[in-house]
């Protein structure tokens, strides 16, 4: 809401309650609101105050300031368009982040705001027609940026034309678009979205386009033509120019002063910065170099906001800076990272954690009145829209230099001090994807996660480099990697060679025995196709009250329920003990209410946490170009504001940092082809910490190829699929789009994350829930689709990965018959003559009649679980049998499953 009082215009009434921009143009003195069909025109003689407002999924509004000075505009206009900028702010709250455009010389942040480009007008605004002096001419622009575009015009000359950039000549019933031979393809592109952007502003559509190649001189019509407007074709030098060669960024050293209410500027005396320098009541100005920043406190008052601002504006002119030096306006609490960067140990900001911390003691507090509340909604509901859990799972734990793909049954058991790989195939519009995790448990060794790490690169390279690869932590896991297994357990210990021989070498390690000591495991969910039972300490420390646990020995078993835990972790609970297989009937105990014997067993009494772990939001996600010098290994990144698809350049690598997660996008046409090294780039990333967001180096990091990207990643654009199948540069997709040529397409996927519908999502999680709740993946072959090698396993034979994997993943169907199932954790797939490995198997083959499964039939069935027989069956027969659905009959308790099981001979 706006907070009007006597100093602040009316023109701000209202202001900041939608998203989007709002423009305002000085104009006699005052403000003149600019209609949204003139955003993006500019005239030189006028100051300007533009308002960005970002409404974010969490937290407060977003807003940002940029008052615009035109070249032409005089002195006043320009103090007006600052002092009415810090108005804004009041009217704010005191809230916003300012910044100072000059003509010419804008920040990208401001540039992203108007696709594709801004081009000042000459003159002045007039509010009767919103131009004065302004008449169609013909015009020479140059363009600058390859993610943003920097549009000048410049001198109607040949002298004006240079083979580093890009030209535009526009003409009565022609566009040309004039190209240097040092100029990058990425410029080329977006100065073919001017080009675009003049045909249908200044053309309404209907003008020719033609494209002239600066290096060389083709003798064509339109090349001829062109160079007709210069008076003849003239070689241009082609060797770069000293005004474009590349600037090395040095190093600064900052400088600090504090401003006194008349506008005096006193150094601190002092090169190292700490933020307890920085006093509420005062206002300060940070030099550095090429930025300045006025810091001001939140005590001060708008005069006194205004005289630091003067004050720094005037510094600039005595030191005689370029117009190019940014002024960046902080109000105290909303420091953006570059200003950060220049203190010591900045404390993080705890925004994100006080929602959270908020959203849970609200959910408390009702419990505690007797309400029972259903949780709130997350990110972990939206999460199920993007993964379709029914498809085929295949999981290989790591052995140094050799993995062994693991048994059904044995799948959903990973050991803490191993790694894994976990493929899942799934289907997506009717397209076969893969998705490759790289699972790091805690307390495996080193070279093991590098092996891992190899391993997975020679899969994804199976598959022509079409898999989604994902290297995670334990305890780090995204909600999409738990949904893949549906139920999981996670134990304490190992089994690779090198973590049983760093047993032997460390004294202090003891290796656990599931089988014959006491285990305590926290178990964790949101509901049947969520469940995870998670080994930790046996230890009174390890409880949480808003978590349930299985507590057992070889005598008994226990369960324990949190106080705040909610009526769906007990359901998760019963669940979890049916996977954990315990052979004791559990004794239940809620908080409080525990007796001696629990205790005894954890060791004694102790204090406790009581807070839920909270998992990081994703806010708004940051885009980032990203290249890494050969020569020095330094990773060099730019933000890319306002990102849209169009900003994924085939040319480029791009980053996409989720804040709980992190994608690296790789081009079809960059110079990264290896996953691995795009993965290097991405934990790069998370060491610099760009945005000082707090990123944990075990955050998980995604590697995205071209043409390939999963919906969970598309879901952050307004997707087209057809753009990310084009074929050529990113000029020649331009450059057809424009001509009206239409591309060849290979997929149709993506959702999207900004317009995506609640009721579209609740529909598509409603109609994926009926298929995967009924079936518990890792032990019904129904609902983890295997081949039929994975169950003829030889324990014995470990081949190395490179000789396990060919080129590509092929799919054998021809032999439904089931074989005999091992249950060891060195299960292999046999190799088919490829040399491949054989990842589907139909379902149908999978299935058997309830005559066979009935435990007293003539005919048994001796390759299955016997323990969960009427998975087997197939819906028909199930619903006949059962008079339930399968999701219906998982969700029962498990004693009232097994007495109906029993009563049909299946148990």
């Amino acid at each position: 809401m706006s907070r009007l009082n006597t100093e602040i215009d009316s023109a701000f009434q209202g202001v900041g309650t939608k998203g989007g921009l709002e423009i305002w143009c000085v104009y006699n003195n005052q403000l003149i609101s600019i209609p949204k069909s003139s955003f993006g025109r500019f005239h030189s003689g006028n100051a300007y105050l533009v308002l960005c407002t970002a409404l974010r999924k969490i937290g407060n509004p977003q807003f940002d300031i940029h008052y615009w000075l035109g070249s032409d505009a005089n002195e006043v206009d320009s103090v007006l368009a600052s002092d009415k900028a810090l108005e804004l702010d009041e009217a704010l709250g005191c809230c916003t982040v300012q910044y100072r455009e000059v003509q010419g010389q804008e920040t990208e942040k401001f540039l992203s705001y108007f696709k594709p480009c801004i081009i000042p007008v000459e003159g002045k605004f007039s509010p009767q027609n919103g131009f004065a002096g302004e008449t169609y001419h013909v015009t020479l622009l140059m363009c600058k940026g390859d993610h943003v575009v920097r549009v000048k015009e410049v001198p109607f000359l040949r002298s004006s034309l240079n083979q580093d950039d890009v030209f535009i000549l526009d003409t009565a019933s022609k566009v040309f678009l004039f190209s240097g031979c040092n100029s990058s393809t990425q410029e080329k592109a977006k100065a073919l979205e001017v080009v675009e952007y003049i045909k249908d502003n200044k053309h309404a559509g209907r003008c020719q386009v033609a494209t002239i190649d600066g290096g060389n001189f083709s003798g064509d019509s339109d090349a001829g033509e062109f160079w007709s407007f210069f008076d003849g074709y003239a070689p241009i030098p082609k060797f770069p120019s000293s005004s474009t060669a590349q600037q090395q960024s040095l190093a600064t050293c900052a400088k600090m002063f504090w401003i006194d209410t008349r506008g005096n500027l006193h150094p601190t005396g002092t090169s190292c910065l700490n933020k307890d320098m920085l006093e509420k009541n005062k206002c300060y100005m940070l030099d550095c170099d090429r930025e300045v920043f006025v810091w001001m406190g939140r005590s001060t008052s708008l005069t006194e906001r205004k005289t630091s601002i003067t004050a720094s504006e005037e510094f600039l002119r005595k030191e005689g800076r370029s117009t190019s030096t940014s002024l960046v306006l902080l109000t105290e609490g909303l420091e953006n990272a570059r200003f950060r960067s220049f203190f010591d140990k900045w404390p993080q900001s705890a925004e994100s954690n006080l929602f959270n911390e908020g959203r849970e003691k609200v959910a408390a507090m009702f419990k505690r009145k007797g309400y029972d509340l259903e949780e709130f909604p997350d990110e972990e509901e939206e999460e199920h829209l993007y993964t379709n859990c029914r498809d085929s799972l295949k999981v290989w734990r790591v052995d140094g230099d050799e993995i062994s793909l693991l048994s059904i049954p044995d799948q959903t058991k990973l050991y803490s001090g191993d790694c894994y790989i976990v493929l899942y195939k799934y289907t997506y519009n009717e397209r076969n994807e893969h998705l490759l995790y790289v699972w790091i448990g805690c307390d495996s060794m080193q070279q093991d996660r590098a092996d891992a790490i190899s391993n997975a690169s020679d899969i994804v390279a199976s598959t022509k480099g079409e898999s989604v690869m994902c290297q995670i932590y334990q305890g780090n896991e995204p909600v999409r990697f738990y949904a893949v297994f549906q139920w999981l357990v996670v134990f304490k210990g190992g089994l690779s060679r090198r973590y049983k021989m760093s047993l032997v070498e460390d004294a202090n390690k003891v290796e656990i025995s599931n089988e014959s000591k006491t285990t305590l495991f926290r178990v964790q969910g949101t509901g049947p196709s969520n469940m995870q039972a998670i080994q930790v300490n046996l230890a009174a420390t390890s409880l949480n009250s808003s978590y349930c646990y299985i507590l057992q020995n070889e005598d008994s078993v226990f369960t324990w329920m949190g106080n705040l835990s909610s009526d769906s972790d007990h359901d998760v609970l019963d669940r979890m003990l049916y996977y954990l297989d315990t052979p004791w009937q559990p004794m239940s105990m809620k908080e409080g209410n525990e007796t001696d014997t629990f205790w005894d067993l954890l060791g004694g009494k102790s204090e406790y946490p009581r807070e839920k772990e909270t998992r990081r939001q994703i806010e708004e996600p940051h885009l980032f170009t990203c290249s890494c010098s050969s020569s020095n290994d330094v990773l060099k990144v730019k933000e890319i504001y306002n990102f849209v698809q169009d900003d994924l350049t085939t040319e480029d690598v791009l980053l996409l940092d989720c804040q709980s997660e992190v994608y690296v996008w790789i081009g079809s046409n960059s110079n990264v082809k290896s996953k691995q090294q795009a993965l290097a780039l991405g934990l790069k990333f998370l060491e610099m910490d760009i945005l000082e967001e707090g990123l944990a180096l075990m955050t998980p990091v995604y590697v995205v190829t071209e043409g390939h990207e999963p919906p969970f990643f598309t879901r952050f654009f307004e997707w087209v699929p057809e753009k990310a199948n084009m074929d050529g540069n990113s000029f020649e997709r331009k450059l057809a789009t424009l001509k009206g040529t239409k591309p060849n397409t290979k997929r149709s996927s993506g959702s999207s994350w900004r317009s995506h519908s609640k009721e579209n999502a609740s529909r598509d999680l409603r109609s994926r829930s009926v298929s995967s709740n009924g079936t518990e993946r890792g032990v019904s072959p129904s609902s983890s689709v295997s081949s039929a090698q994975d169950r003829k396993s030889s324990s014995n034979s470990t081949p190395v990965v490179k000789n396990l994997f060919s080129e590509t993943l092929s799919v054998d169907t021809s032999n439904g018959s089931a074989r005999e199932a091992s249950s060891s954790n060195t299960d292999i797939s046999k190799e088919n003559q490829l040399g491949g490995i054989n990842l589907d198997l139909s379902l149908e083959s999978l299935a058997y009649s309830y005559e066979q499964l009935r435990v007293d039939s003539q005919e048994p069935v001796k390759d299955i679980d016997a323990t969960r027989r009427e998975a087997y069956l197939t819906e028909r027969e199930f619903e006949e049998r059962f008079k339930l659905t399968k999701p219906d009959f998982y969700a029962l308790p498990k004693w009232k499953q097994n007495k109906l099981k029993i009563s049909l001979h299946l148990f």
